[in-house]
């Protein structure tokens, strides 16, 4: 058996002639033809010759080297073969509930429409209560937690989504064998946020003008672009990610239009949707206050997102319930929505235009031959509603 020492080993690196040179056991001092001497092992596994690198030399020195041989060497005693290992190693290591999520709302990203909703889900509400858990140590009462927590704050909605992706991270987690059973599972929608029944909340014009008085009374608390938020979503009837995460490269204030692109358009259909003299003028105002941003509503605080918070409106509007303020029955920046489309009927406008207005797919046989998109009918149904509403609103 050959042996190796280290003077031997400093007389061959000064030499720098290419080849392998046994150290004995399987070990072997490789130079190559650059003159860098590096560690390989070379062992028999299920009938295969293997050559596995360790690391250069001087970095990795005799010794070690050797140490390294022997624990290689066990591992193929006990049929583990170190080169598979590595590589298994190199397709993730998970230690925590985190790294966990990490490759689910990767996973989520490549089959989901909208995954951005279970990685807000999961940063907000489930990432500060067992993110940094180890993967085996979270519990049925740490899913308990998180659902509790998230009712109590009076968020029924997001308790169930909450629900639902901590069953999903943990069946990711059972799919990749880290995990033997999902501590989620044992709950349903009655231990979180209940059964949810269809909205049917829409304002009338008195409660109107009494929201936008409470708003204007307020204003130190709901800040003036939390105000011009509320009256765009009111007045034109669009989604609230729509609107909030609107850049102003998608208006064209001169001739009064803004194109919604399909990736940000829920229907996964761009729209183009027109803009009465009064919507101008507050988006003026807007582009004013965003002090060159590329959005309409930039971020107020250091934040990975560039523009405002999707639940910035509904936390400011709930604060004024807390405290009284509104004299109102609850509502949600989505029952807007609902409200601008009843403001479309009682203002006469036909059906197929209020739903093209709220960028709704028209139904059954009309939908598939109807191609027209009805702008010039939109441009006079939003109208009348701006109409309507920018005496309270102003």
């Amino acid at each position: 058996m050959a042996t190796m020492n280290s003077q031997k080993i400093k007389s061959l690196v000064k030499a720098g002639k290419p080849g392998r040179y046994a150290a004995g056991n399987g070990l072997y001092l490789r130079i190559s033809g650059e003159g860098t001497p590096t560690w390989v092992v070379r062992y028999t596994i299920n009938g295969k010759r293997r050559e596995l690198t360790l690391d250069q030399y001087p970095t990795l020195g005799l010794a070690d080297a050797h140490a390294h041989t022997l624990q290689i060497k066990q591992d193929i005693r006990n049929k583990i073969d170190p080169i598979a290992e590595r590589r298994r190693a190199e397709i993730g290591i998970f230690h925590t509930v985190n790294d966990l999520a990490k490759d689910w709302l990767e996973d989520c990203a490549k089959r989901l429409k909208y995954p951005k909703i279970p990685q807000r889900v999961y940063t907000k509400e489930i990432k500060p209560l067992i993110g940094d858990l180890s993967i085996d140590k979270v519990t049925p009462r740490d899913i308990r937690a998180i659902i509790s927590k998230i009712a109590k704050s009076d968020r029924p909605t997001i308790a169930n989504d909450a629900l639902t992706y901590c069953k999903q991270l943990f069946r990711h987690g059972i799919k990749l064998d880290l995990l033997t059973h999902n501590p989620a599972e044992p709950f349903n929608m009655s231990d979180a946020g209940g059964i949810e029944k269809s909205r049917t909340r829409a304002l009338s014009y008195k409660e109107l003008k009494s929201v936008f008085t409470t708003f204007k009374e307020n204003l130190s608390q709901f800040k003036r672009e939390n105000y011009l938020a509320t009256a765009l979503l009111l007045c034109l009837g669009v989604r609230k990610g729509e609107l909030i995460a609107a850049r102003w490269e998608e208006f064209d204030l001169n001739d009064g239009l803004w194109n919604i692109p399909k990736n940000r358009s829920k229907t996964g259909v761009p729209i183009t949707v027109p803009l009465p003299k009064q919507v101008i003028e507050w988006l003026n105002e807007l582009k004013v206050r965003a002090y060159g941003s590329n959005f309409i509503f930039p971020t107020r605080r250091a934040s990975k997102s560039e523009h405002m918070s999707l639940d910035t409106l509904n936390a400011a509007i709930g604060k004024l319930f807390k405290e009284n303020k509104l004299k109102v029955d609850h509502f949600t920046i989505h029952d807007l929505r609902r409200t601008f489309r009843s403001l479309l009927s009682s203002e006469g406008v036909p059906g197929h235009v209020a739903e093209r207005c709220l960028n709704h797919k028209l139904k059954g046989v009309e939908g598939i031959y109807d191609r027209y998109d009805y702008l010039d009918e939109r441009r006079d149904a939003i109208s009348l509603v701006v109409k309507k509403l920018a005496p309270i609103i102003n």
